[in-house]
């Protein structure tokens, strides 16, 4: 065919070019415009009737003069960048594009490369990122890292800075992005308002139902935890009868056997692997008190309630309403005729704690006599649940609901004293609340 692949240069057939009175030889005549034909044929309709059956192939063109361009505006097309990148130019600028986004999951340390443009990587376990050096990267270089099974620590390059720190920590179950200035890093600030944040905790739901003497059942719920986040779709039934394992009908304890009279401290737990919550029951208010012997691949995340044994060793019943706890029978913690101010723990409360107890006092008076009962976390110079009962000539009796805070150890101080006459005292726990955890939907 005449016209050159490579050049577009269409050269006529030989013999095609006669002279004044030379007799035409229709062979190479018939040849000629059969070939124009055909060349007429490949050719690109203007009006685009037909399309292209073969690539395309522009001039590289510029930035000022694009390859493809476009006849009311030849500044605004397409060209080809050094390198043999595709070029974008708008009005004779440049109009940059970001690169397509890989997603990678990462199971350990690793250090990000120029090659990690735009890349997001989810680590899996707790992990440090190291940054190539700044300039390495070059301005614009940007990343993103999700903490999804551990913290994941990111360490620039020598002294250079992000968020002009040394280092960023971002917490499990968080992400952050990155972007290099060429000199240093930045972020998009979220992890430091998570951080300070962090302390800002609380829990919804969660709540505690007696099943039987030796268990109970932990209601669905999530609990947040200096920036831990763990998810309860399912209610868990756990046992104080077995030390910790994990799922519905697992052990409780953390370590130890059963004991009567005692307070258990409910702590949330999250497998460090997968996420997942539990629950384990400790005779330690302080997560970091907590045994972990029987807690291998799990972290204490925080205190969310309070389970009361007896003295023959059974659970104590309650309702839970929140962070209020309703005794099922109340507990009589005194009964007399008078006592001076006493330190006493109440049986149907928390010891080691600071809660808000509901009492019932109960008084009956003789005629003609009078007295006072009082309770409260120093209940001698603030009683703050207190009856007085001043009786005419007539026998009396009465009671009347109150409530008062014990001390950060659950201790409380009550007196029952008379002044005249003959009165008895009768002092009752009808439950608590436990308003040291932040629930969001309870009293």
């Amino acid at each position: 065919m005449p016209r050159n692949p490579s050049t577009g240069v269409y050269s006529k057939p030989a013999g095609t070019t006669p002279s004044v009175g030379q007799v035409i030889d229709p062979v190479p005549w018939n040849a000629l415009t059969t070939d124009l034909g055909n060349e007429i044929t490949n050719s690109l309709p203007r009006d685009g009737s037909a399309p292209m059956v073969a690539p395309l192939k522009a001039a590289g063109g510029t930035v000022s003069a694009p390859g493809l361009g476009f006849a009311s505006n030849p500044q605004t097309g397409l060209y080809l960048k050094g390198g043999g990148l595709l070029g974008f130019t708008q009005n004779g600028v440049d109009v940059a594009f970001d690169k397509a986004s890989v997603y990678a999951a990462k199971s350990g340390d690793y250090t990000a490369l120029a090659s990690d443009d735009n890349a997001i990587h989810r680590f899996t376990a707790a992990a440090t990122l190291t940054l190539s050096a700044a300039a390495a990267l070059g301005a614009n270089w940007h990343y993103c890292v999700i903490a999804d099974g551990g913290d994941v620590a990111i360490d620039p390059n020598g002294a250079e800075t992000i968020d002009g720190a040394a280092t960023l920590v971002v917490p499990n179950g968080y992400s952050t992005f990155i972007v290099s200035s060429g000199t240093a890093f930045f972020t998009d600030k979220l992890i430091a308002k998570i951080q300070a944040k962090s302390e800002i905790n609380n829990v919804v739901g969660c709540e505690t139902v007696y099943v039987s003497s030796t268990s109970i059942q932990i209601k669905t719920g999530k609990v947040f935890f200096n920036a831990k986040n763990v998810v309860y779709a399912s209610a868990l039934t756990k046992s104080l009868s077995g030390t910790f394992t994990a799922g519905n009908n697992g052990g409780f304890l953390d370590t130890g056997v059963m004991q009567a009279s005692k307070t258990y401290f409910v702590h949330s737990v999250r497998n460090l692997t997968t996420g997942a919550g539990d629950w384990v029951a400790s005779l330690q208010s302080d997560p970091a008190l907590v045994s972990t012997g029987n807690l291998t691949g799990w972290e204490v995340v925080g205190r969310v309630n309070v389970v009361l044994t007896t003295s023959v060793n059974v659970i104590r019943q309650y309702v839970q309403d929140g962070n209020e706890y309703r005794i099922t029978a109340a507990v009589q913690e005194y009964n007399g005729s008078g006592i001076a101010a006493n330190d006493i723990q109440p049986v149907g409360t928390p010891a080691g704690i600071a809660t808000e107890i509901y009492w019932m006092l109960a008084v009956n008076s003789a005629a003609n006599s009078s007295g006072e009962l009082g309770a409260g976390a120093d209940a001698v110079t603030s009683p703050v649940a207190a009856f007085n009962v001043n009786a005419g000539n007539t026998a009396q009796a009465g009671r009347v609901s109150a409530r008062s805070r014990s001390r950060s150890t659950g201790i409380v101080t009550f007196y029952a004293i008379t002044t005249v006459g003959t009165v008895s005292y009768t002092l009752r726990s009808n439950g608590f609340n436990d308003y040291t955890v932040p629930r969001l939907n309870g009293a």
